[in-house]
């Protein structure tokens, strides 16, 4: 079978998006449990950048199906030392099924490494795209309202690898709809608006950026932030905090947007409160973070079946 890899989800076609999605659901209602789908596999895990949730995820993920795991930290493997990728490339290939990377690089080293047909290369954060966040969003927001169709997500903040992510995913899922409200100077990166709108038109997904909070939508069943300063990232602007504030997800936002007895937030975590999040919205009743946070296992245990067996119902 030829290997699959998860660079970017615009890579990535509808139904694969949603067999991810459907597979993630039923495993996190317990209906794989105890399946070692992945007997034999040999996981790497590279992250050359601190994570809690996607790392543990993976590494759990794997263990749980049955596969064998080796763990690299940012300075174990030869490229340290001069090595060249493509040459880490071929030998990593001959040893893995599968390598979890996450990089501080360019997108360019993921694509490197999938420049072959032994291993499959999984992006687990990269400077421009967060694809396996997106579909533990996909998942969490599906368990929780039992559709993808007709959902309405307001993102607030950075429009950061976590917003380019979650924007090519919707773009991608007819009748879902995406607001972004971006700093400006903080926007999407021109490509991937332009890539996820043309997306939008051929899938009948809506996909909108703004500035301006005079913007915002009325109603959405999602209000989803991600941190300011991104894992990894700084910002040349010393006021950078001043523009971001009004972004910020308080109870009085909550309130404005939220529909009676249905609206969600979503975080994909980690959170610094009192920044982009309230502790009472965080930890309030109509925040469902933490178990999307689950959905970071549940998910990942998909993404690997997917990607090295195939996925069965």
């Amino acid at each position: 079978m030829k290997k699959k890899h998860i660079l970017s989800l615009s890579a990535l076609k509808r139904s694969d998006i949603l067999s991810i999605v459907e597979r993630s659901t039923a495993i996190a209602a317990g209906k794989a449990e105890g399946q070692k789908t992945l007997p034999n596999k040999i996981v790497g895990i590279y992250f050359s950048k601190t994570s809690t949730r996607t790392r543990t995820s993976f590494t759990v993920g794997a263990l749980k199906l049955g596969a064998s795991i080796i763990a690299y930290g940012p300075n174990d493997l030869q490229t340290n030392t001069g090595e060249t990728i493509e040459d880490t490339t071929q030998v990593l290939a001959g040893y893995l099924d599968a390598l979890v990377i996450r990089t501080a690089a360019s997108d360019t080293e993921m694509q490197l490494l999938a420049e072959q047909d032994e291993m499959s290369v999984i992006n687990a954060m990269s400077q421009n795209e967060h694809p396996t966040q997106a579909l533990a969003d996909l998942s969490a927001i599906k368990e929780h309202f039992g559709r993808l169709n007709d959902i309405h997500i307001l993102y607030m903040g950075e429009g950061n690898n976590s917003a380019a992510a979650l924007t090519l995913a919707v773009s991608k899922l007819p009748g879902m709809k995406l607001t972004l409200l971006t700093p400006a100077d903080f926007n999407l990166r021109p490509e991937t608006y332009k890539q996820a709108t043309a997306f939008a038109h051929e899938n009948g997904a809506e996909i909108e950026e703004y500035h301006f909070l005079d913007r915002r939508p009325q109603k959405v069943d999602v209000v989803y932030t991600t941190r300011w300063q991104t894992t990894g990232t700084s910002k040349s602007d010393p006021k950078w905090r001043e523009k971001f504030r009004p972004f910020s997800v308080t109870e009085a936002l909550m309130e404005q947007v939220s529909k009676p007895a249905s609206t969600v937030f979503m975080h994909d975590l980690p959170a610094i409160r009192g920044e982009d999040v309230t502790s009472g919205v965080l930890d309030g009743p109509q925040s469902i973070a933490f178990r999307q946070a689950r959905h970071k296992l549940y998910s990942a245990m998909a993404i690997l079946e997917w990607c090295l067996v195939g996925i069965t119902e």
